[in-house]
């Protein structure tokens, strides 16, 4: 299995290549594909993943919330996650999707997506409230973190496959090339606004606090 496993990664990464920058082998290169940048995101998801389920395990064993771990995951999923991943996402990509005649059966799934990120926000949401408790000394709170973070990997699993292998691919054709430059566009914009925005944000709370 582990073998397989070398063995697909590579091969998984040369698709990926060819799809996000629309080549084939021999071809020149081309532009790149406005779903691109959220399935990239994808991969750094999917790495998170197995930390939040050892983060579980390891509460379950010991007894005790490594209260950093659980921070950063809920940092991640709210910045990174939320704000960057499903921002881009909800703000661009589908806003301008669902302005085209969808199918039926595209339409749902968009609708099902936006569900899921919903769904997303209030774990996310109950794991913070959970950890704030459980700072304060309610021993109660390790049980509702242990089901939060028991949720998110599932969640994301298989949300990722569905917007990966069943929308996104075929969503490219609801868009003209320079349609789908334009969508580029407004992502590598929004990518440097957020980042921009998010240490505004830590330098404002921090003035507050202290000046």
């Amino acid at each position: 299995m582990d073998r397989v496993k070398r063995f697909a990664v590579p091969v998984l990464s040369i698709f990926f290549l060819f799809l996000f920058c629309g080549i084939a082998p021999g071809a020149e290169r081309g532009p790149m594909k406005p779903i691109a940048p959220m399935m990239i995101e994808h991969r750094l998801i999917d790495r998170i993943l197995p930390v939040v389920t050892a983060v579980k395990t390891d509460m379950e064993r010991t007894g005790k919330a490594d209260t950093e771990a659980v921070a950063a995951i809920v940092d991640f999923f709210r910045f990174y996650g939320d704000e960057v991943h499903h921002g881009k996402e909800e703000k661009i990509y589908f806003r301008e999707l669902g302005k085209k005649e969808l199918s039926p059966r595209h339409r749902a799934l968009m609708g099902e997506l936006i569900g899921e990120h919903e769904t997303a926000r209030k774990i996310v949401g109950s794991l913070a409230a959970a950890l704030d408790r459980y700072k304060k000394g309610d021993g109660t709170a390790l049980k509702d973190m242990e089901e939060a973070l028991g949720k998110l990997p599932g969640l994301y699993s298989e949300h990722i496959r569905k917007e990966d292998r069943v929308l996104f691919i075929p969503s490219l054709e609801y868009f003209s090339p320079a349609e789908q430059q334009e969508l580029l566009e407004k992502m590598r914009d929004y990518d440097e606004k957020m980042i921009h925005e998010k240490y505004r944000k830590t330098v404002s709370d921090l003035r507050a606090k202290y000046q």
